[in-house]
């Protein structure tokens, strides 16, 4: 456990599910982490629930953080920067973003001299299974190891150059919502041949667990894994190259690269 204090800007999907992931992974105390929003009634659950301390008021809970996480939209991130750029103090403070498409450099350029990171990761941060991206100012580099430590609690972390943030965010970060919408379609193929709705649902996630864990545990790549299944004249073979024949592989990458083009005009 730590004994810093965190402020949380944003109390969205994603700064809900890092405050929970802290508090579940035993790094921090609910009292320790304040978030904030403008309407309170939003996050009213997260301080009746949880604990969390929750503020409309971005500055207070700044003064009385160490670490501050800013998890707001892109649209209003310049305006929320500019709001507490005085509250933030190099020395006292620590800035994580967690904005997609908000250069290191422009928050440099409204925060001033302050150590800041960039961090992208996913919802899964919630269970302490997600994969996160990280990359640091020259002054958020002495604060690596500790910034590091915090989010190999909450699932597997990598130190990235910034170039490859854009790549990140679409893989690691979106690519929850594309693995998610694999496991619909295929809970929705299992209704089609037989299932009930809940037992296809338990069938495919499973299926993406184990799946995973091949790979992740046998550091293995998933064509072999795949040649282990694909007996010659059988099902896997047949039905796997029905799926490639209506485009399966082709139309994921073609969404991962929409979303990366779509990440470069948003910081162009």
């Amino acid at each position: 456990m730590i004994s810093k204090k965190m402020a949380i800007l944003g109390g969205g999907n994603l700064g809900s599910s890092i405050a929970k992931g802290l508090v579940k992974s035993g790094l921090m105390m609910p009292d320790q982490i304040t978030i904030t929003n403008l309407e309170l009634e939003l996050i009213q659950h997260l301080k009746d629930e949880d604990g969390f301390n929750i503020t409309t008021d971005n500055n207070s809970a700044i003064s009385g953080a160490d670490i501050v996480i800013i998890a707001v939209k892109p649209t209003v991130a310049r305006g929320l920067l500019n709001q507490v750029k005085d509250a933030l103090t190099s020395g006292n403070h620590v800035v994580i973003s967690v904005i997609s498409g908000i250069k290191i450099f422009d928050l440099e350029e409204i925060l001033g001299d302050m150590p800041v990171i960039r961090a992208m990761p996913n919802t899964a941060i919630a269970i302490q299974e997600s994969m996160t991206a990280l990359s640091f100012n020259e002054k958020g580099l002495a604060y690596k190891e500790e910034v590091v430590n915090i989010f190999d609690q909450l699932g597997s972390t990598m130190v990235i150059p910034e170039a490859q943030m854009p790549a990140a965010t679409v893989l690691a970060s979106c690519g929850i919502a594309f693995a998610l919408r694999f496991l619909r379609a295929a809970s929705q193929g299992g209704i089609e041949i037989g299932f009930s709705s809940k037992v296809s649902l338990d069938v495919a996630a499973q299926i993406m667990k184990g799946a995973s864990k091949l790979i992740i545990e046998n550091e293995s790549h998933p064509e072999p894994e795949i040649d282990k299944v694909t007996t010659p004249l059988g099902v896997t073979i047949k039905s796997l190259n029905k799926m490639e024949h209506e485009g399966f592989s082709s139309s994921l990458i073609q969404g991962v690269v929409a979303g990366y083009n779509k990440i470069l005009e948003t910081e162009s």
